[in-house]
């Protein structure tokens, strides 16, 4: 994949809010509405476009990247960067994850340096989870919200 990250715009909050996934991952599936455009035009949303500018993914940094419950369970302490991302559903399930991850990754480092970073994710993704464990995240904290169960990984290099 030879992927670009730019800044969010209005085309591409809607592109990425536009996403149908499979179950169980429709899960994820959002809906387009002003206040879900806004929160993607609010500075910490990014794109992730292919050399045609098809917009691949996106990522989010910041407390825009935490699952609000979880600040209850005090899961989120202000010693890391928390992202969060996701991929067009054409691409998910082809083994494009850990290239996608890669170069977000490497993008977060850039900004954020030398900052651990943080992630949330739905423990019922398995897949998600055994990838993210390739990256060298590592399981912390597990909380649960009225629709699902969580845990953050964290990474530290």
């Amino acid at each position: 994949m030879n992927l670009t990250i730019k800044k969010m715009d209005i085309e591409g909050a809607k592109r990425t809010l536009s996403w149908v996934y499979e179950p169980p991952y429709d899960f994820y599936n959002n809906e387009v509405n002003e206040e879900e455009i806004n929160e993607r035009l609010d500075g910490s949303y990014r794109l992730l476009v292919d050399e045609n500018n098809k917009v691949v993914g996106f990522l989010c940094s910041g407390e825009t990247a935490q699952i609000p419950v979880g600040h209850t369970y005090g899961v989120y302490p202000d010693n890391f960067i928390d992202i969060g991302f996701g991929m067009d559903p054409n691409y998910t399930g082809q083994g494009n994850g850990y290239e996608f991850c890669t170069i977000i990754m490497n993008y977060i480092k850039e900004q954020y340096v030398r900052m651990p970073i943080r992630l949330s994710v739905a423990t019922f993704n398995n897949r998600a989870i055994h990838l993210y464990e390739k990256l060298g995240f590592k399981k912390k904290d597990a909380f649960t919200t009225d629709y699902a169960e969580f845990i953050t990984m964290i990474k530290e290099d």
